[in-house]
């Protein structure tokens, strides 16, 4: 199995002053569960080099079991130091893609031109996309070949506007995810704030926030192997 994980670059939370970029346990927990299935894992992003890691989720108060072994991994955090630039890979060279979150996709990702290309031609091929919290931004503005949106009649989740407002950065996004997920015709599903809920429809695995890591990329990795 080759997968490709796609990060941000972004590291400017809105007009805040404060920092963002890719919240780590959402890169950490997919990551683990990919390479532990025996999957190649290549790490890349829109600037490529080294992507920006949310400093808020390297706080102990967010520590996860995965985020701990990547604290120790000097092998992951080189691959880290030294991501692909987006625009140089191809779909044909992975069998599936995923996005983790962190608000900095929001900003890079949600209208990358390579990034909706590439998940464009993952769908045309078959291949699983998955993405979680505000990862599933990157999913918004991709078409298919009819010109419809991908998530259109798709159930689809993602980080919610409640939780969005209980961490006080409704006024800093740059847009809804949940409403524009709604307005491009996407079925959107979501649990209670801050518990795990994940969705597969067709190729495409969405999950709500940080705490539904785990779920979508084990529905993720069910469809890979499927």
């Amino acid at each position: 199995m080759k997968i490709l994980m796609v990060l941000t670059s972004h590291n400017e939370f809105g007009t805040s002053g404060n920092a963002t970029g890719f919240w780590l346990e959402e890169f950490a927990t997919p990551y683990y569960l990919f390479i532990d299935k025996g999957a190649v894992v290549t790490l890349a992003s829109p600037k490529g080099g080294t992507p920006p890691i949310d400093p808020t989720s390297e706080q102990e108060a967010y520590a996860t079991d995965a985020t701990r072994r990547f604290a120790e991994d000097d092998t992951v955090r080189k691959l880290l130091a030294d991501t692909c630039i987006l625009e140089k890979l191809d779909a044909e060279e992975f069998d599936a893609v995923f996005y983790p979150g962190g608000h900095g996709p929001l900003w890079d990702l949600a209208n990358n031109e390579k990034s909706l290309s590439l998940i464009s031609d993952f769908l045309a091929q078959g291949k699983p996309v998955g993405a979680v919290c505000h990862g599933s931004a990157a999913l918004l503005q991709v078409k298919n070949s009819d010109g419809d949106f991908v998530i259109k009649g798709k159930e689809f989740s993602a980080f919610t506007d409640s939780e969005e407002e209980i961490v006080g950065a409704t006024a800093l996004v740059p847009f809804s995810i949940e409403q524009e997920a709604i307005e491009n015709g996407a079925i959107f599903r979501k649990s209670g704030d801050w518990s795990s809920f994940a969705v597969a429809d067709g190729l495409l695995i969405t999950g709500q926030n940080p705490q539904s890591s785990e779920a979508t990329a084990q529905l993720f990795l069910e469809k890979l192997v499927s």
